[in-house]
């Protein structure tokens, strides 16, 4: 087995290097950067905005990273009146660690619909939610909670910008490395190395590797591409993932 990770830096790094000391060959293509959000001057006042017993929603260890890092520096702080949600353990753990509130998330799954089973969500009307997100996505969160007659506000805390390659020659170099499993974690990622790769390397080889993901909801959009041999990590993080790989 050969296996590519795409996921950014630290975390793909991370877990090329944990599969090479465990004897398995791995290789990192980083498909993402990520770089400080166009909204985090808003998120003080966004903070202050909330009510007591008001939700705030935590996406991804960069959108708690950064938001941390800019109340930091400008005197914020994280209000003990509202209740916090991540998703995801990693991310809970994380926030929970910075700025010493509880945090929910789900026991099971890191999506966004793992997170609306929580039974602490299920009558919240009247309340405000603010979630703490990169440059778009979400919206699944949003829309159920204005369904359960939740104010939503986002805040941008952080930016994905692509990192762009040239897909023959990176189909030659994978091709040549005997890649045969493909590690991706979001949607927006699997959509582009898709498109990344030219068809007739999509068909001689893309599709005939086994796909790693981290969600039935990406399992689903990678049959749609043309998939067939996928497998579904129960979290995003390393760990889980490294379970799924050995």
């Amino acid at each position: 087995m050969s296996i590519l990770v795409t996921r950014p830096s630290p975390a793909g790094e991370q877990l090329v290097g944990r599969l090479r000391a465990m004897g398995r060959s791995a290789w990192h293509l980083p498909l993402i950067d990520v770089a400080p959000g166009r909204e985090l001057a808003e998120l003080p006042a966004r903070l202050a905005a909330c009510r007591p017993g008001d939700m705030v929603f935590l996406v991804s260890r960069h959108a708690i990273s950064y938001a941390d890092a800019w109340l930091n520096r400008h005197g914020g702080h994280w209000p003990a009146s509202l209740r916090y949600y991540a998703v995801g353990r990693t991310s809970g753990l994380l926030m929970h660690q910075v700025s010493g509130r509880p945090v929910e998330w789900p026991a099971e799954g890191q999506t966004s619909e793992d997170v609306l089973l929580l039974p602490s969500l299920s009558a919240v009307a009247g309340r405000r939610a603010l979630i703490l997100r990169g440059n778009g996505g979400r919206e699944v969160l949003k829309q159920t909670l204005q369904q359960r007659q939740v104010s939503v506000c986002y805040c941008e805390c952080y930016q994905r910008r692509p990192v762009f390659y040239e897909g023959d020659e990176q189909s030659r170099r994978f091709i040549q490395l005997g890649v045969n499993t493909i590690v991706i974690t979001s949607g927006e990622m699997l959509q582009q190395f898709y498109t990344l790769i030219p068809e007739y390397f999509r068909t001689s080889w893309l599709l005939g590797c086994r796909l790693v993901v981290i969600s039935e909801r990406l399992a689903m959009l990678g049959r749609q591409l043309g998939w067939t041999d996928i497998v579904v990590a129960n979290a995003a993080d390393n760990d889980a993932l490294m379970r799924v790989l050995l």
